[in-house]
C-alpha cells in the first residue's frame, strides 16, 4: 500500500483520487472548494478543505510522509508551480503534476516534478494505475467491467513460462500477447503455455477489473 496526496479535486484529480483509494491505497485529498471535498470525502481516506499554497498547511498535514504527490490544480498555473516546488522541498518522494501546456510542463520538470501529465477527460483512472506500480505501462478500460493491462514482468517471473505463472487460474486473467521493451516489433500474439518470460518482457493481459486489481497488487 502506498500513500498519495492529491491536491486539486476537479474532474481529473477527483477521478484519480477515488481510483487510487479503490485500489487499496491511502489517499489524502486537498482542495480549497469545500463542496468538492464534501463530494469526495466518502471516496478517499481523508479529505481536507485547505489552501495548499500555504507551506505551513502542507507541513501540518504531514505531506512529507507521503510516497506520491499529485498536483492537479485547474487553471492556476502559479499555484501549480508553487505547490510542486513545495512538495519536493518537503521531501515527497515522487511528484506528478498536471500541465496546461508545453511551457507549463517544461517549467514543472525544471523545478523538480518527476512526471508531467496532460490529462484528457476521464484519464485519471489510467494514470492511477501507472503511479501505483512502475511495472504498469498502460491501462485501457474496455468497459465498466473489463480492461487491458500492459505490465512489465516482475523479476520473480523471469525464467518461468506461462504454465508456471498460471495467471489464468490464480487471477482469472488471460495473457493475449507478449512483447519486449527492447524489441517491441517482435510481438508474440496468443502465446503458448510453455513460452518463457524473459527480462524486459511486457505481458498484455485482459480480464475483469477486479481480477486485474489483484494481479496489480501481486506485481507491485
Amino acid at each position: 500500500m502506498k500513500q498519495f496526496v492529491v491536491i486539486g479535486i476537479g474532474r481529473f484529480g477527483g477521478a484519480l483520487a477515488q481510483r487510487l483509494y479503490e485500489l487499496g491505497h491511502e489517499v489524502l485529498a486537498i482542495d480549497l472548494d469545500e463542496e468538492e471535498i464534501q463530494k469526495i470525502s466518502d471516496g478517499v481516506t481523508h479529505a481536507v478543505t485547505a489552501d495548499a499554497t500555504d507551506e505551513s498547511v502542507l507541513k501540518s498535514l504531514g505531506v512529507r510522509n507521503f510516497d506520491v504527490g499529485v498536483v492537479s490544480i485547474g487553471s492556476d498555473v502559479q499555484a501549480s508551480i508553487f505547490i510542486t516546488v513545495m512538495l519536493k522541498e518537503l521531501g515527497v518522494k515522487y511528484v506528478a503534476a498536471k500541465a496546461q501546456n508545453d511551457i507549463h510542463a517544461k517549467v514543472l520538470l525544471k523545478l523538480g516534478a518527476d512526471r508531467v501529465v496532460f490529462p484528457e477527460r476521464d484519464m485519471g483512472e489510467r494514470v492511477a494505475h501507472n503511479l501505483i506500480s512502475t511495472n504498469i505501462l498502460e491501462f485501457i478500460e474496455l468497459s465498466p467491467e473489463y480492461s487491458i493491462l500492459e505490465i512489465v514482468a516482475p523479476h520473480n517471473w523471469v525464467g518461468k513460462d506461462l504454465r508456471d505463472l498460471n495467471l489464468r487460474s490464480r487471477f482469472g486473467v488471460n495473457v493475449v500477447a507478449i512483447k519486449n521493451i527492447k524489441d517491441e516489433d517482435a510481438m508474440n500474439v496468443s502465446p503458448k503455455a510453455d513460452d518463457p518470460i524473459n527480462e524486459g518482457d511486457v505481458l498484455i493481459v485482459i480480464g475483469s477489473n477486479d481480477d486485474l486489481k489483484r494481479l496489480e497488487k501481486k506485481a507491485e
